[in-house]
């Protein structure tokens, strides 16, 4: 399978979102740019220009209205999808790490970083109440005093916001009340990336402690492992085959003193239900920072540390591959 290129980033990518037909790819990166391209043939829609800082997170509601930005500039910005204007600007007092929109598209959700002696926050505003904007004042704003929000997504039905953390923890923050509903410990190191299933009734962690883990998002019940060797910085589930792709290597700081061949940059596929390998991608030039499932389940694209997107549409041979049990 032939990759498409996507070279719209100087600097290395932190996370790429498809909206929820799929036709479109959002991509942001440390060099305040954030992306839109055409899925399908990899050509640039256009740009969101205001950050001044990496930006770090950026979700799309449902029917690709609105674009969400977090960075490290200190702001969530709010954007209209097909223009590029800006419609909101939300400061903060440290970079904002994740954000995203419940399924309604109404409410958004941001959690910011411990740093400078600020306290990491989960904030919630509701786009319906232009006062919440202005004033910027969310309708909940959840202290996170152990451990820092290090990525975040929104549960089933717009309830509840589900958390992971520095420590290892996952939490499910209510968007009613914004305490925790519910807490589980299944790694042993920072998390790195939560991504749902197409259904959200599942979430797969992505964590240093070189393991991927699915949940039930309702119950947060741990359901599979898979193990890999070096540190996972991103996994995500098929919606169509029971399959995980998962995206890692070493930290982007050991990269020089390793060669590529070492580095292992490729995308791995395992088996959601027996938990094998069977499959790995290659062409990064450095650690895998993000993989995403196109909705179709007909390809994947995965952004890395090398400032590249790469769309890998499947083989025919892909959809017919079954394990020998």
């Amino acid at each position: 399978m032939r990759p498409i290129l996507l070279q719209g980033h100087e600097r290395s990518i932190t996370q790429i979102k498809y909206n929820r037909e799929g036709d479109l790819i959002f991509s942001v990166a440390k060099d305040t740019v954030v992306n839109a391209w055409y899925s399908a043939n990899g050509e640039r829609l256009g740009t969101y220009n205001g950050h001044t800082g990496a930006v770090w997170c950026v979700d799309v509601d449902w029917d690709t209205k609105h674009v969400l930005t977090g960075s490290a500039d200190n702001s969530c910005r709010l954007w209209d999808c097909q223009t590029g204007k800006q419609l909101a600007l939300l400061k903060t007092s440290s970079a904002v790490r994740t954000c995203g929109f419940d399924f309604s598209g109404n409410i958004i959700m941001y959690s910011t970083d411990k740093q400078m002696g600020y306290q990491c926050f989960l904030h919630y505003f509701d786009l319906r109440d232009p006062s919440q904007i202005e004033d910027n004042e969310p309708y909940i704003k959840v202290p996170c005093n152990e451990s820092k929000i290090t990525s975040a997504v929104w549960g089933p039905l717009g309830e509840y916001v589900i958390a992971g953390h520095e420590n290892g923890e996952i939490n499910q923050f209510s968007a009613k009340s914004g305490e925790i509903i519910k807490t589980v410990k299944e790694h042993t190191k920072q998390i790195n990336d939560i991504q749902t299933s197409i259904d959200l009734t599942m979430v797969i962690t992505a964590s240093k402690d070189n393991t991927a883990k699915l949940f039930d998002s309702y119950t947060l019940d741990h359901i599979k492992t898979f193990k890999t060797e070096r540190p996972v910085n991103s996994a995500a589930v098929s919606p169509i085959m029971d399959h995980v792709v998962m995206g890692g290597g070493q930290e982007a700081m050991e990269v020089t003193t390793t060669s590529t061949r070492i580095g292992k940059f490729e995308a791995r596929f395992f088996h959601a239900a027996f938990e094998e390998e069977f499959g790995r991608v290659k062409g990064h030039f450095g650690p895998i920072n993000c993989v995403a499932f196109h909705p179709d389940g007909k390809s994947y694209s995965s952004g890395g540390e090398d400032g590249y997107v790469r769309i890998h549409y499947f083989d025919p041979q892909y959809f017919e591959f079954e394990i020998e049990s």
